[in-house]
């Protein structure tokens, strides 16, 4: 089955083109959908059958490279177009083609009756298409061509209802946003690529990874690679400073949302970290900063979702602090826990997104939670759902959240710094206080939403269906990655670390990070996340539903703090300030006015008024007049004459 791997890549690829091509002479939208998702679905079913035969081989040949064709040839420099099946990437291509294709089933109700149901599915097939390049590439060049492939389709999924009125713009200033600042991101990527050409010779994994050993820990060249790659990573993961794209891409179709910015693209930055985790442990300076960003994130996000009352923008933001949990794993040398929770984010973080779009889609495209309420009665199954998920970012005991975000915690406070333990489980604490305040005000309480326009009702079965799927693996996914602390009492293991392990050997060598058995902390500081969360999830009931006066009163009595969060601590308005104004002004004044319209216009006409006064001369040559041509002949008789005899 391994050697299928390519038809992972080409089939998605095969759907983009049959819809792309064919798909507006479809008869029915059923069609179009039915290839969208089997171009998502099969794929899913070969990664299985590849998983099921790497299971069944020794954990130490269950890397395998299958070579498609020669890309790139110059000189000693080559490049294959060639896919990589080992432990990590089989994992993260069963995340994508696995919620991807829950998102696709979701997506032919969510789009039923849209004019460009068509072009949407083309355009899902493409991101699945680049995103599957991403992860399986067994080189960066590869993996950049995926990186940029997803940036595309971001672009043209986030923007795909173009003439929509958002916020300060329309759907395409967003997309015209994620665009740019992913491409600030993406220069330091590239940046990155030709540091590792220029130390390595190459852009394959294994030379690069293999070599990457014979450098010396801090090295300074090491330094600079891993620093550029993590500014990639800060782009297309949304980190500070660059996460300013992701909230205004809630501007797209929510199934773009669910896929996008809950299992895939914001995932490419922590894939990347992972995939080069020697080139990070032996660069400690790096790690520090990644770490550091990391937690940031995580707790900068956060305070900024308590007072958003967009169903989305709430996720959006919570999506942004999640993956700065990621990166804090990655950060102190859990590159295992960080993709653990990648993967259980991956189910709670579409679970909620699908969810939010069957409530927009019942409440008739409103998105704002202060007009909502009292739902749960007319979306029973949509309700139920969607507090599992709720229940599973808040990190619940059992559920997969619980599962993933401890492991990071604990990580953080053994092989990281206690401070960042205590940083990151404030942070956990506002996760569930404003996840229940999105719940509370969403779903419960009294009705807030006029009668007589908004009708709610359940979601249909194709998109009821892919959130009971979701909501059952936010349920049980955590079960694979139980810790040693919980799992040895009971005889379970790991699952996750000890599939995972050859991958991430080197760099634990290369971290040599010391081993943690300190049983009793590891569970007291479990108990206390716990109970932070458990606060968070029933001070957002009390203040939201037991006593809606605090909330009433708080933006009053906390005037200035509740003007930073909902401003965003006036981050885009620093932006616009410092560099999109002296852009556009320097563009308008000088390029534009001076450059463009003085130098380059007035140098083209001036060269046109040369040649017409050039012009109008020779042709006075050119009279017409016999006697005037019998002149002129005569004078180049006398002239040849006289220059001869001169000689």
């Amino acid at each position: 089955m391994i050697g299928y791997a390519p038809y992972i890549v080409l089939i998605p690829f095969l759907g983009f083109l049959l819809n792309g091509l064919l798909g507006r002479k479809f008869r029915s939208e059923t069609a179009v959908g039915a290839v969208g998702t089997a171009a998502v679905a099969i794929p899913f079913l070969i990664a299985v059958g590849i998983l099921v035969e790497m299971l069944g081989l020794p954990a130490d040949q269950r890397s395998v490279t299958v070579p498609v064709f020669q890309w790139i040839a110059a000189g000693s420099f080559s490049v294959d177009a060639a896919y990589q099946v080992d432990q990590l990437s089989i994992v993260m291509t069963l995340i994508v083609t696995g919620v991807g294709s829950l998102i696709h089933l979701y997506s032919i109700g969510y789009m039923h009756g849209d004019p460009g149901f068509w072009r949407f599915f083309t355009y899902l097939n493409l991101f699945i298409f680049a995103m599957l390049n991403l992860v399986l590439a067994d080189n960066y060049l590869l993996m950049f061509l995926g990186w940029e492939g997803v940036g595309l389709c971001s672009y043209l999924l986030i923007g795909f209802w173009y003439d929509r009125k958002f916020e300060k713009g329309t759907t395409g200033d967003a997309a015209k946003k994620a665009f740019i600042v992913n491409r600030i991101g993406d220069f330091g990527f590239l940046l990155a690529m030709f540091l590792i050409v220029g130390t390595f010779g190459s852009l394959k994994y294994e030379t690069v990874l293999s070599q990457a050993g014979l450098f010396e820990r801090g090295s300074d060249i090491i330094t600079w690679i891993t620093l550029l790659m993590f500014v990639g990573a800060t782009g297309k993961s949304a980190q500070i400073p660059l996460y300013v794209w992701l909230p205004d891409a809630m501007a797209g179709p929510t199934p773009v949302s669910a896929l996008i910015h809950a299992a895939t693209m914001v995932t490419a930055g922590i894939y990347m970290v992972a995939r080069s985790s020697v080139l990070f442990a032996l660069a400690p300076a790096t790690m520090e900063v990644v770490a550091v960003i990391g937690l940031a994130t995580a707790f900068f996000a956060g305070t900024i979702g308590i007072v958003q009352n967009d169903i989305k923008k709430v996720l959006a933001y919570s999506t942004v602090s999640q993956l700065g949990y990621m990166f804090l794993a990655c950060g102190v040398g859990a590159f295992t826990a960080g993709l653990f929770h990648v993967m259980t984010h991956a189910f709670f973080k579409a679970l909620l997104f699908l969810g939010s779009g069957a409530v927009i889609h019942a409440m008739h495209e409103e998105q704002d939670i202060q007009k909502m309420g009292g739902l749960k009665k007319y979306m029973p199954g949509t309700y139920k759902t969607f507090v599992v998920g709720a229940l599973a970012i808040a990190g619940f005991p059992l559920l997969s959240g619980f599962f993933s975000k401890d492991e990071i915690l604990w990580k953080s406070f053994a092989d990281g710094a206690p401070w960042m333990w205590f940083v990151a489980a404030a942070a956990a604490g506002v996760t569930a206080f404003y996840m229940f305040r999105l719940v509370t005000l969403t779903f419960e309480g009294k009705e807030r939403f006029d009668h007589h326009h908004v009708h709610p009702h359940e979601a249909p079965k194709t998109m009821l269906y892919p959130l009971i799927v979701l909501a059952v693996l936010s349920v049980i996914g955590g079960f694979i990655g139980v810790p040693h602390v919980l799992g040895g009492a009971v005889g379970v293991h790991n699952y996750f670390e000890e599939f995972l392990a050859p991958v991430f050997a080197p760099a634990n060598a290369a971290l040599n990070l010391p081993y943690h058995d300190d049983t009793a902390l590891e569970l007291g500081l479990m108990a206390v996340s716990v109970a932070v969360g458990l606060a968070g999830i029933w001070f957002g009931r009390y203040v939201y539903l037991t006593k809606p006066s605090i909330a009433a009163d708080a933006a009053a009595r906390f005037g200035g703090l509740h003007r930073l969060l909902w401003n965003k601590y006036f981050v885009d308005e620093a932006y616009d300030a410092a560099v999109v104004e002296p852009v556009r002004k320097t563009s308008e004044r000088f390029l534009w006015k001076v450059v463009d319209v003085r130098i380059i216009d007035d140098a083209l006409n001036g060269t046109a008024r040369i040649v017409e006064m050039t012009a109008n001369i020779l042709r006075r040559i050119q009279t017409g007049v016999v006697q005037s041509y019998a002149v002129v002949f005569i004078a180049g008789i006398l002239f040849v004459l006289g220059y001869l005899i001169g000689r």
